[in-house]
């Protein structure tokens, strides 16, 4: 699978920087999220990493890492290298029970962490990860549930979403503000799509699948927003469907209600 130039680049600065700070321990490098679902878009997107050791991280090894990340990121600022360090056997086992571990979020380096710790990734990994070092993702035995990815997804939006749709609804905050702009509301829409279609699919998609699984999943009323949340993704100078931004993001906030109830209601009946 060809990659973006600027993921290409990225992920060789890391290389060369992890080599020349802690040599031979990153025997494993793997790109998931958008890169790996075919939908990376270079002015939204973050790279995804599952980076593979062969053995636990020691103190010494963990501050190899943050100064090879620090110097990545020094070289190259966007887009951001997020991710997770494990082990071989820890990709054979249940990521719930993994623990957490290095990683990366928001660019910042994470000593111990539980960021992307979840069968989405593992998911994603063993069904259409992209090898940039070690053994193609299939002979890895990746564990991979079913019955664990529609738990997880389903806790994922009556945790997490359910908080960050009412926070987002007070608009005086920082959050609330956020939705403002056009990346927020676009990220948040196609995100909570893309957890709709897992739990009625079983199966991953990326967010600019997600949004054309929303606009036959969802009666037409929620079309309007799902195409002007899928403008933001892909970049479009098409105007905006929306006469202003408080408008598209009352539409964002009640759609994400509405996959929110009409996902999690079945499960309280």
């Amino acid at each position: 699978m060809a990659i973006h130039p600027r993921v290409q680049a990225l992920v060789e600065a890391f290389l060369h920087h992890a080599d020349l700070e802690a040599p031979g321990l990153i025997e494993g490098l793997y790109l998931t999220g958008s890169v790996a679902l075919g939908d990376f878009r270079p002015h939204a997107s973050d790279v995804d990493f599952v980076a593979v050791t062969a053995r636990t991280l020691t103190d010494s090894d963990r501050d190899a890492l943050r100064r090879a990340h620090a110097r990545t990121r020094t070289q190259i600022r966007r887009p951001q290298f997020n991710g997770i360090h494990v082990t071989w056997d820890d990709l054979t086992e249940d990521p719930m029970s993994c623990g957490p571990v290095a990683s990366v979020l928001n660019g910042r380096f994470r000593p111990k962490a539980a960021a992307d710790i979840n069968p989405v990734t593992w998911h994603v990994l063993a069904e259409r990860g992209v090898t940039v070092r070690g053994p193609v993702p299939v002979e890895l035995a990746v564990w991979d549930s079913p019955s664990s990815l529609r738990d997880w997804s389903l806790g994922n939006l009556d945790e997490q979403w359910r908080r960050w749709r009412a926070k987002a609804g007070r608009l005086v905050t920082p959050r609330g503000l956020a939705v403002l702009g056009s990346l927020a509301p676009s990220w948040s829409v196609l995100s909570v799509s893309r957890l709709h279609f897992t739990l009625n699919t079983g199966e991953i998609t990326s967010k600019s699948g997600a949004g054309m699984y929303a606009l036959h999943a969802f009666p037409d009323r929620w079309d309007r927003i799902v195409n002007e949340c899928l403008r933001i993704r892909r970049g479009s100078r098409i105007p905006s469907m929306y006469a202003n931004a408080l408008a598209r993001r009352r539409a964002a906030l009640d759609y994400i209600q509405m996959v929110l109830d009409d996902a999690l209601a079945p499960q309280m009946a």
